[in-house]
């Protein structure tokens, strides 16, 4: 896993955010949270986690998104010490790959299985949900290549099926209505009874002000 401060200032708070499946620091550049230290996590290929990183803050605010809400979900569980204040979930769930939870097995493996830059390129587009929002992301896209992200998701899937549940508590989960990655009523039935739900009715899986907007909020 890559660890990568965007802002770093000696804060006593970190803004830890968990980024999806193939991602990198590149899509979040932009967000400038004031009065935090603000690190991006990713390439979950290795769940490898550095918390001698994370010795200095007095309070973390934990946000993740997509295939990282499941990692993070992981790693607090090991690591219950960190002084974590908040913890939102983004368009992702603790399940994700599952039938009614998550994303259908047959779908991701179908997407492991089919995984070409061409094809990644149709997975992003439904990712933004829109041409204007695809034609935005294209200009932060990661730049990592295919081979790379199969990997990933390969691991995602082999680490997923390996490890026990795990009982970390999140306590507000933002779903976007117009997911076409993680489905809205998948990610209801998730969370159905274990946190505070709210969602926004033109957000798709990725949306550049909503992550901004959260991210803001959350500091």
């Amino acid at each position: 896993m890559k660890q990568h401060f965007i802002i770093k200032n000696n804060s006593k708070r970190l803004l830890l955010f968990f980024a999806g499946w193939g991602m990198d620091e590149t899509p979040f550049l932009q967000i400038r949270p004031t009065d935090t230290d603000w690190m991006v996590c990713y390439d979950y290929r290795s769940l490898e986690f550095d918390t001698d990183l994370l010795q200095e803050y007095s309070e973390i605010r934990l946000i993740a998104w997509s295939m990282g809400v499941w990692v993070a979900s992981q790693l607090m569980k090991q690591y219950p010490s960190l002084p974590i204040s908040h913890s939102i979930a983004i368009n992702g769930t603790p399940y994700p790959i599952h039938e009614t939870k998550g994303i259908e097995p047959a779908i991701f493996e179908g997407t492991l299985q089919g995984l070409t830059e061409q094809t990644l390129q149709k997975f992003q587009r439904r990712m933004c949900g829109s041409a204007a929002e695809y034609k935005v992301f294209q200009t932060v896209a990661p730049q990592r290549p295919a081979d790379e992200l199969k990997e990933e998701l390969a691991a995602i899937q082999q680490q997923y099926l390996s490890l026990p549940p795990s009982d970390f508590v999140w306590q507000k989960a933002i779903i976007g209505k117009n997911d076409r990655i993680f489905l809205p009523d998948n990610q209801r039935l998730a969370w159905k009874n274990k946190v505070d739900i709210l969602e926004y009715s033109e957000a798709a899986h990725y949306q550049q002000e909503l992550f901004e907007s959260i991210i803001l909020q959350t500091q």
